[in-house]
C-alpha cells in the first residue's frame, strides 16, 4: 500500500489524505499476523508435572486445538483483507488479466460495494471472510504462474494452505459438536 513500491495510490484510495482507504485494514491484517506468531508457540513447552509428579507431561492438546482454530480464523480475516485489497488494487490498473483472476475480481465487486471513499470496512471484510469460509471463493484451481505478473506467489501459497487447513478445522469443529 506504499505508492513508492507499488505505483498505486496510497492505501488504495483516490484522494488520499482526505480518505485513509484500506490503511486500517492493513494495520488489522498486520496485527492478526503478529498475533498468529504468538499463537504458534508450542503449548507443550508449557507442560507441567501433574498427579503428584506421576505424570511428567501434559500434552495440552485441547489448548493447542483452540489456538489452531483461532489461528485459522485470523488467517481467514487476513485473506479477506488481502482479497479486498487485491481487487481494489486491480481497479487502478487498466490491464488485461487472466480469466480466473477476472472471475475473482468480479466476484468481489458483485458482493462488495466498490471503494471510492472511506467507509466502515469491517462488514465487507467479514462478508468476504464468510464467503471464503463457505468455499464460495476457490483459489486451488489457479495456477501459480497467474500470480507472477503481480508478484503474489506468497499469497497464492497462503490461499492454498488455507484451503487445506480449513477443511481439517471444519471437520474438527463438526466432531466437537
Amino acid at each position: 500500500m506504499n505508492p513508492f513500491l507499488s505505483e498505486l495510490p496510497a492505501f488504495l484510495i483516490k484522494e488520499g489524505g482526505l480518505n485513509s482507504g484500506l490503511m486500517i485494514a492493513h494495520v488489522t491484517a498486520a496485527s492478526l499476523v503478529s498475533e498468529n506468531k504468538v499463537l504458534v508457540h508450542p503449548s507443550s513447552s508449557d507442560s507441567v508435572s501433574t498427579s503428584a509428579a506421576t505424570e511428567d507431561h501434559v500434552s495440552m492438546g485441547g489448548f493447542s486445538a483452540r489456538k489452531t482454530l483461532e489461528i485459522v480464523q485470523n488467517v481467514e480475516t487476513v485473506l479477506a483483507i488481502e482479497l479486498l485489497a487485491a481487487a481494489q488494487a486491480m481497479t487502478f490498473h487498466k490491464f488485461t488479466t487472466t480469466e480466473p483472476l477476472s472471475k475473482i475480481y468480479n466476484f468481489v465487486w458483485e458482493n462488495i460495494e466498490k471503494i471510492d471513499k472511506d467507509r466502515v470496512f469491517c462488514f465487507d471484510i467479514e462478508k468476504l471472510r464468510q464467503m471464503l469460509q463457505e468455499g464460495k471463493v476457490k483459489f486451488s484451481n489457479l495456477h501459480q504462474n497467474l500470480f507472477r505478473s503481480v508478484n503474489l506467489n506468497v499469497v497464492f501459497y497462503i490461499f492454498q494452505l488455507w484451503e487445506l487447513v480449513s477443511e481439517h478445522v471444519e471437520k474438527y469443529i463438526q466432531d466437537e459438536n
